[in-house]
């Protein structure tokens, strides 16, 4: 299960959460241990669950059937299944998933292959990064044939000045040309360093690199797409061959 740092209190933001006042005493009382309560639900054998966040983390509750006790953790079935998990994963990370993707298409960034293609991939990455060098060739062939698209939003995290080639790419006449330029010589057709950045851009970096951090990526490359049951999937790192493999599949 994927755990995205923000996404959570993205969610739990827009979500109406269940008021005090209609607490059992015993969920009350967890709730004054700094457990937020955000929605009940239907729990198996006659338990009334609720669903909370603590520091950042979706937790499960169980009041026991004379309302006196609430049970804080997971919930198995007799297969072994981690039926909590299932629950925090659909009522909390995938709803919030697919709202931080909005944030993610809906920023600045250098846009490869067709609208048509199948799988649609956000990358955060460095100039200087060789692991998202690694990945911009990996990325290509399946770009040419419609596979995937990536819109690639830049950083500065791996050197000093990489925050000025990222500015030098973005405010270029045609970044897409000169970011292809920069990847496919492996970092040698570096552009040229202009002088002050345009306050434009230096914000859009900005904030490319507070969505990064959101996201709980301290490092690029970091990859995101939503897979085929629009859950959003996160890689960090170069991708392996398993991984590349699901990303193209959009799986």
């Amino acid at each position: 299960m994927k755990k995205f740092i923000s996404l959570l209190t993205l969610f739990v933001s827009c979500a109406t959460q269940a008021q005090s006042s209609e607490l059992p005493e015993a969920v009350k009382q967890v709730e004054k241990q700094g457990i937020e309560i955000i929605k009940p639900f239907s729990a198996p054998g006659g338990v009334e669950g609720w669903l909370g966040k603590y520091q950042d983390m979706g937790v499960t509750l169980y009041l026991t059937p004379d309302k006196k006790h609430v049970i804080s953790g997971y919930m198995y079935d007799a297969q072994g299944n981690n039926l909590s998990e299932k629950i925090i994963n659909d009522e909390i990370y995938v709803p919030a998933g697919r709202e931080m993707w909005k944030t993610l298409t809906a920023a600045q960034g250098i846009v490869e292959g067709s609208k048509e293609a199948k799988c649609q991939v956000v990358v955060f990455a460095d100039p200087f990064c060789p692991y998202c060098n690694k990945f911009w060739h990996q990325a290509q062939p399946f770009i040419k044939d419609k596979g995937i698209s990536t819109k690639t939003l830049l950083v500065g995290v791996i050197r000093p000045d990489s925050g000025q080639y990222a500015a030098a790419i973005l405010s270029a006449q045609h970044p897409e040309k000169v970011w292809y330029d920069l990847e496919s010589s492996d970092g040698k057709n570096k552009p040229e360093l202009k002088g002050n950045t345009p306050p434009a851009i230096f914000k859009q970096i900005q904030h490319n690199q507070q969505l990064m951090e959101s996201l709980g990526a301290t490092g690029t490359p970091a990859i995101y797409y939503l897979n085929k049951d629009r859950a959003l999937q996160q890689i960090l790192g170069l991708p392996n061959a398993e991984q590349m493999a699901n990303l193209v599949a959009c799986k």
